[in-house]
C-alpha cells in the first residue's frame, strides 16, 4: 500500500484510478501499448542526457523493486563527496520517492525533476512537491527544487543548451502544507473498498485514464461530446441537460458552421451537402497531385538546424494525374540515420512537377514541415517554394461543405474516408495511425541495425501501404465529392 510520486499524482486525479492501479497492478489496462512504450523510452533517453548536464554523479542502479537496496545506496552516496546522485531513493512513512537528479549545493541539495516536455506545466508541480516532502521528512536539507526540461530553442548540432533549468521552489513550497493530509487520505482510501467517484473532467485531465471504460456507461449515438470543435466544453452542456446533439434547441448558437451542419445532419438523419461544394471543387486547378508525409519528431534533434520535436518528413506518397484520366503513384521512404530532407524534397518536387495544384489533407502540416526544412537547409528553398506556391488543403472541401453521420464529429481522414468511401479504410492495415507510423519509422531509421532483414522488410512494406492509402484515399474522396456535388446518393 506504499505510495510513490507517480501513485500520489494519480490519486490527485482520481482515487478510483489509484485504487485499481494499486490493487490490480497486472490489469490489462495498465499494460503499456506501443505508443506509451515509445513515450517511456523517449523519457529514458532524455533522462540519461540530463544527467550529463550535472556530471560526476553516482547512479543508484538497482531494479525498481529493490527499494531497501536503493535507499541504502543513496544513504552511502550522500555520505560521500559525490557532487550529484541520479535516481536517489528515499522513504518517509509510507511514501517512496526516487529523484531524477539530486545535486549538492551550498546549504544542502537541489532536487531536479527532469521532464521531456519543452515548458513548465502545472501538472508537474505535485510530482515535485511530494518528492520534496519525502526528502525533507527523511532528514535531508533540500532548500531548492528545480524543473529541467527540453529547450525548443536548442539547434542541432550545438546541443549545449538542450535543457533549461527552472527554479520552482516558490511554486512548490506552498503545496507542502496540505500535502501530508492528502497522503494520509490516499493511504486510508487504499485500505478500504473501491471508492465511489463520479465521472467528470478528471477522466481526461490532465491525463486520460486507462480505466475509463470501467466507469463510463455506453454513450448514446450522437452524444453531445461528439459535436465538432466542442472539446471539453461538452461537460458544461451535459450539466445543462443536453445529452445528445438532438437535444439542442433550434436556436442554440453553434460555431463554427461545421458544427451547425453536423446538427442538421443528425436531426435529419441524412448527409448534408451544401450547394457551395460544386464551386469549391471547380476552383481546383488541374492537373492535381495528392501528397502526404509521414514524419518523426525526435525529442533530441538529429540533423542540422533541427530543434527538439521538430517534425521531419522521412516518407512521402504522391498520386499525380497523368493526363489520360489516370493517376501515377510515387513513393519514397528513408532507411538510414542520414539526413532524409534533401532526398525527400528532390523526390517530392519530381513527383509534383506537372501539377498545377498540390493537394494535401490538412495541408497546414505539410506546409509547416516544408517551411522548417527551408529554414534549416537554405539550399532546398527554391524547390520548396515551388511546392508551397501550389499547395492547397483538401480538408476544407469536406469540412466546409459536407457532413456525413459517419464522421462522428471528426474531419480527420481516418473518419472521413471510411464514411464517404466505405470500400476503403485502415482496418486491414498493420499500421493504422500516424503515431504508430512515426514510431515504426524511428525504429527503421534509428534502430535499424537491431532489426532483422525480414523485420525491416515487413516494417517498410507496412509503412508504404499506410502512406499510399492516405493519398489514394484523397483521390477516391474527391471522386465521391464530385458525385455528391452532382446530387448522387451519398454513401450510407
Amino acid at each position: 500500500m506504499r505510495l510513490s510520486k507517480s501513485r500520489f499524482t494519480t490519486g490527485l486525479q482520481c482515487y478510483r484510478r489509484l485504487w485499481w492501479q494499486v490493487h490490480e497492478p497486472e490489469a490489462s489496462e495498465l499494460r503499456a501499448d506501443a505508443m506509451q512504450q515509445a513515450i517511456f523510452d523517449q523519457g529514458s533517453r532524455v533522462g540519461r542526457l540530463a544527467r550529463a548536464r550535472v556530471p560526476g554523479g553516482v547512479l543508484i542502479d538497482f531494479p525498481p523493486e529493490a527499494i531497501a537496496e536503493r535507499v541504502a545506496a543513496t544513504t552511502h552516496a550522500i555520505a560521500s563527496d559525490t557532487p550529484a546522485i541520479y535516481e536517489a531513493s528515499f522513504i518517509a512513512g509510507d511514501t517512496f520517492a526516487a529523484v531524477d537528479i539530486l545535486e549538492r549545493i551550498a546549504g544542502g541539495w537541489s532536487l531536479i525533476e527532469v521532464k521531456s516536455g519543452t515548458r513548465p506545466r502545472a501538472e508537474y508541480l505535485p510530482d515535485i512537491a511530494v518528492q520534496l516532502h519525502v526528502l525533507r521528512k527523511s532528514g535531508l536539507a533540500v532548500p531548492r527544487a528545480e524543473l529541467m526540461h527540453l529547450n525548443r530553442a536548442c539547434t542541432y548540432p550545438d546541443l549545449a543548451d538542450l535543457f533549461t533549468r527552472v527554479d520552482v521552489t516558490p511554486w512548490v513550497e506552498p503545496r507542502l502544507t496540505d500535502l501530508p493530509l492528502e497522503l494520509g487520505r490516499q493511504l486510508a482510501m487504499l485500505q478500504g473498498p473501491l471508492p465511489a467517484v463520479p465521472i467528470g473532467r478528471h477522466c481526461e485531465e490532465p491525463y486520460p485514464c486507462p480505466f475509463k471504460p470501467r466507469c463510463w456507461p455506453a454513450l448514446p449515438e450522437h452524444h453531445i461530446s461528439t459535436l465538432y470543435y466542442l472539446g471539453s466544453r461538452w461537460w458544461d452542456l451535459a450539466a445543462q441537460g443536453f445529452h445528445t446533439i438532438r437535444d439542442l434547441p433550434d436556436d442554440f448558437p453553434l460555431q463554427p458552421a461545421a458544427a451547425a451542419r453536423q446538427r442538421r445532419a443528425v436531426v435529419s438523419g441524412a448527409t448534408v451537402v451544401e450547394p457551395s461544394l460544386s464551386d469549391a471543387l471547380a476552383a481546383l486547378e488541374h492537373p492535381l497531385a495528392i501528397v502526404d508525409f509521414e514524419t518523426i519528431g525526435p525529442a533530441i534533434p538529429l540533423w542540422n538546424g533541427c530543434h527538439p520535436y521538430d517534425p521531419v518528413p522521412v516518407q512521402m506518397s504522391c498520386h499525380a494525374e497523368d493526363g489520360r484520366g489516370g493517376w501515377t503513384h510515387s513513393e519514397w521512404i528513408a532507411d538510414s540515420p542520414e539526413d532524409p530532407r534533401p532526398e525527400l524534397v528532390r523526390r517530392l518536387a519530381a513527383a509534383c512537377a506537372g501539377a498545377s495544384t498540390i493537394l494535401a489533407y490538412h495541408a497546414e502540416y505539410e506546409r509547416q514541415c516544408l517551411k522548417l526544412i527551408a529554414e534549416s537547409r537554405p539550399e532546398l528553398r527554391a524547390p520548396i517554394d515551388g511546392i508551397l506556391a501550389r499547395l492547397a488543403d483538401a480538408l476544407p472541401l469536406v469540412r466546409d461543405h459536407v457532413y456525413h453521420l459517419g464522421f462522428h464529429g471528426s474531419f480527420s481522414l481516418k473518419s472521413v474516408l471510411p464514411a464517404l468511401v466505405p470500400e476503403l479504410g485502415y482496418d486491414g492495415l498493420e499500421i493504422q495511425g500516424g503515431w504508430t507510423a512515426s514510431r515504426e519509422l524511428e525504429r527503421l531509421l534509428l534502430d535499424g541495425d537491431a532489426l532483422s532483414a525480414e523485420e525491416r522488410r515487413r516494417v517498410r512494406e507496412a509503412l508504404l501501404r499506410y502512406c499510399e492509402l492516405d493519398t489514394w484515399g484523397v483521390v477516391r474522396m474527391l471522386e465521391r465529392l464530385e458525385d455528391l456535388a452532382r446530387g448522387a446518393t451519398p454513401a450510407s
